[in-house]
């Protein structure tokens, strides 16, 4: 078995731009074993299809204990680094938000996803909030001595529609630059599927930039052009395999 600190520095060095690391986001111990099985280098949760896997919506409705359990098993399953989205940690403050990563860390997870929507508020945390949060995180991998990858991600792009994010650029990168000084190891914007946009964003970021795509092997190509470092299918594979059992079972009543 492959040693928690090994797998840390495995997936930070996965991180290439224009070589991205591709994840195919998982939701269970049996997904992550197929995925793993396929040839992937490592494992990604995807919290939307986890919580949708146990009949949940998503934004931490799964209760974290659940969630945690869930993760267990599929880290228990797989001799891969594995990186959970996180949401936003169960928690605001940041005491509390350390507390529930250490938890999650203890777990032989070496990767999160830490975004910075209000989950069941409002906006975005303030940057000043939000590099609390990152700052706590960091913080809870260095006391278990983790080497924990932590993935920034911005909702800006999602809370905004597609002919404004152009205009939203500049702010994506005061974030991507103030989560880059409290510990963060990269940038996730989903959301932001313009080319152009992504380009630019991967030519003027400090930390390596992760976008989101659909289940479209053909098109990963393209993006990794761009410079990007790590491309997620979020709850895309979910959807599609949710598709097809909905229907073959129609195809029986």
């Amino acid at each position: 078995m492959t040693s928690q600190t090994d797998k840390a520095l495995l997936l930070r060095s996965l991180h290439v731009p224009h070589d991205p690391l591709i994840l195919y986001n998982i939701w269970d111990a049996g997904s992550a074993k197929t995925v793993a099985q396929a040839g992937a280098k490592a494992i990604a949760t995807g919290s939307w299809s986890v919580a949708a896997a146990q009949g949940y919506g998503d934004g931490e409705e799964l209760p974290l204990d659940e969630a945690l359990a869930i993760v267990q098993r599929i880290v228990q399953s797989v001799d891969l680094p594995v990186t959970v989205d996180f949401e936003g940690g169960y928690a605001a403050d940041p005491d509390r938000l350390g507390q529930n990563i250490r938890k999650l860390l203890a777990l032989g997870v070496v990767g999160l996803n830490l975004e910075d929507q209000v989950v069941n508020g409002t906006g975005l945390y303030s940057i000043a909030d939000q590099v609390a949060r990152l700052r706590a995180v960091r913080a809870a991998a260095d006391a278990l001595g983790i080497a924990a990858v932590i993935n920034a991600r911005t909702d800006l792009f999602l809370q905004a529609p597609a002919r404004d994010h152009a205009s939203l650029l500049d702010s994506a990168l005061e974030r991507e630059a103030a989560f880059a000084t409290a510990g963060a190891d990269g940038f996730f914007v989903p959301g932001l599927t313009d080319k152009a946009l992504i380009g630019r964003l991967c030519e003027k970021a400090t930390l390596p930039v992760n976008v989101m795509m659909p289940v479209d092997p053909a098109a990963s190509a393209d993006i990794a052009a761009l410079g990007v470092a790590r491309i997620s299918l979020g709850p895309n594979p979910y959807r599609e395999m949710i598709s097809t059992l909905d229907r073959q079972a129609r195809g029986f009543f």
